[in-house]
């Protein structure tokens, strides 16, 4: 519900609040949970959207869309953080909806940000609130609830995983911030379609670094001697904090091909070329950080297991430390990738398995390997014959399967 106060300062707002979308026909992204015909689309026009939550990178729409959400549903809507927030705040809120909900028959959506750092005590406080129906949860969070919530919370919530959003929808959202938003319009600003792209596609998904970086741009940028405030890619970079890519689309991937095949080539010289040019160029050294530890598993494997904590390390110290200390680790990590032995098993099993359990997937579990019943008194503990027994685990349709081959070792 909107006070008498909300919108009189509204221009002293960040661009990405002014541009906020309202409703589902400007929200940008997240087809694959909101195109025509998709379930939680079909709750939001039907206005039935029950407890929900929403996960994924920061800046893809979770909180936009629960305000939409509450919006569409002419519900009560109230916004809490779990990290200032305490389960006083949230008797509060309950006590309120509750009210609400008895007096007039109205529901309240209760927004929780960063709902993954909330105790147990504090989710166990809503969930009578949660069955009753005064009170419909909606929790943002960047981190998988599966892991990182309490179950009881997440039992009672529909989960939805938010996506990063396409650079192409990203220059929508600024060509529509430029067109409509009154404090840009009322400047000159030519924007080339160089910096328009970079905003676009270093923002890595995230529409609101994307439309602030335009905004401290327009807003920090002089005017020339014709009053325009023309914004170019190297003004771009600067205002994302973030080095202007100094290469072309093609050439990017070509370098980060020769770079992925250099650490299975086992060439560290190359490799470590390849990745320092990348970073010159202005990409962030996690990426490279990423692809070394999936070449760890994918070309290294159990031949060598420490690869992979060299290349996780890596990546720990770039986020932890930064450059160019954290440059240190990666070129570590990269070396011993490309100098440990080479072996594949690990990515062909997992190919074996996966597809497996695409074509095979009810196929009977062999009774005595099922959770307490009669037959699993039948199961043979390992322990008790000095570790190892022979039986039979995978169903009899895959009983004669080997997706991992153990090498002969030499004497």
């Amino acid at each position: 519900m909107q006070n008498l106060f909300e919108n009189l300062h509204n221009d002293k707002k960040p661009l990405a609040e002014r541009m906020r979308p309202n409703s589902l026909n400007n929200f940008v992204g997240q087809k694959h949970i909101l195109g025509d015909g998709k379930l939680l689309r079909r709750l939001i026009e039907a206005k039935r959207v029950p407890s929900v939550i929403f996960f994924g990178p920061p800046g893809t729409g979770k909180t936009t869309l629960a305000r939409i959400i509450a919006d569409t549903s002419n519900s009560n809507f109230v916004k809490l953080n779990a990290i200032s927030s305490g389960v006083a705040d949230v008797k509060g809120v309950i006590e309120k909806a509750k009210s609400e909900f008895e007096l007039y028959g109205k529901q309240t959506y209760l927004l929780l940000d960063e709902c993954h750092r909330w105790s147990k005590a504090q989710s166990d406080s809503l969930l009578a609130a949660l069955e009753n129906g005064y009170i419909n949860f909606i929790g943002c969070t960047t981190e998988n609830p599966s892991y990182s919530m309490t179950r009881a919370i997440v039992s009672r919530c529909s989960v939805f995983e938010f996506k990063k959003i396409s650079a192409e929808d990203i220059k929508l959202v600024l060509q529509r911030a430029l067109n409509e938003d009154v404090n840009l319009k009322i400047h000159n600003i030519k924007i080339d379609s160089d910096a328009l792209s970079y905003f676009a596609d270093a923002s890595c998904g995230d529409v609101r670094s994307a439309l602030n970086g335009l905004e401290i741009g327009v807003i920090t940028t002089q005017t020339n001697e014709n009053g325009e405030i023309v914004i170019t890619k190297e003004i771009a970079s600067e205002c994302l904090q973030k080095k202007a890519l100094s290469l072309d689309e093609d050439l990017y991937y070509h370098l980060l091909s020769a770079f992925c095949k250099s650490l299975r080539g086992s060439d560290s010289t190359a490799a470590l070329y390849y990745a320092n040019r990348l970073i010159e160029a202005g990409v962030e050294p996690q990426v490279l950080a990423r692809r070394t530890i999936a070449h760890a598993s994918e070309d290294v494997g159990l031949s060598a297991p420490q690869a992979l904590l060299q290349a996780c390390a890596s990546l720990y110290a770039l986020d932890n430390l930064g450059m160019p200390e954290g440059n240190l680790a990666l070129t570590q990590a990269i070396i011993y990738v490309c100098e440990s032995p080479k072996d594949n098993r690990v990515v062909t099993a997992m190919n074996m398995a996966q597809d497996d359990a695409k074509n095979h997937p009810d196929d009977n579990i062999p009774d005595y390997l099922k959770n307490h019943t009669e037959a699993s008194k039948k199961y043979k503990y390992p322990h008790d014959y000095g570790g190892y027994v022979q039986q039979q685990y995978l169903p009899n349709s895959l009983k004669d399967r080997k997706y991992f081959v153990r090498k002969e070792t030499k004497n």
